[in-house]
């Protein structure tokens, strides 16, 4: 069940991920890990502003220990 209206410049999870060209799990690692925060909703639904969304996208993603680096 997705959202009646959003108000103009908020997307909700699967939306972001669209715009941003990832999958919504990579949205919800984003929030986990502090990069994007929610501007609203609830836990289960939240929804993002269009200007944090593309922010994290442009932002520096700290890797994590153990990560694979891209070259390998």
């Amino acid at each position: 069940m997705e959202y009646p209206s959003l108000p103009p410049g908020l997307l909700t999870t699967t939306q972001a991920a669209q715009a941003c060209g990832v999958t919504p799990a990579t949205i919800r690692d984003w929030v986990r890990r502090r990069i994007l925060h929610p501007a609203g909703g609830s836990p289960r639904r939240p929804y993002y502003r269009v200007d944090d969304v593309t922010a994290a996208q442009t932002a520096a993603k700290p890797s994590r220990p153990g990560q694979r680096s891209e070259a390998a």
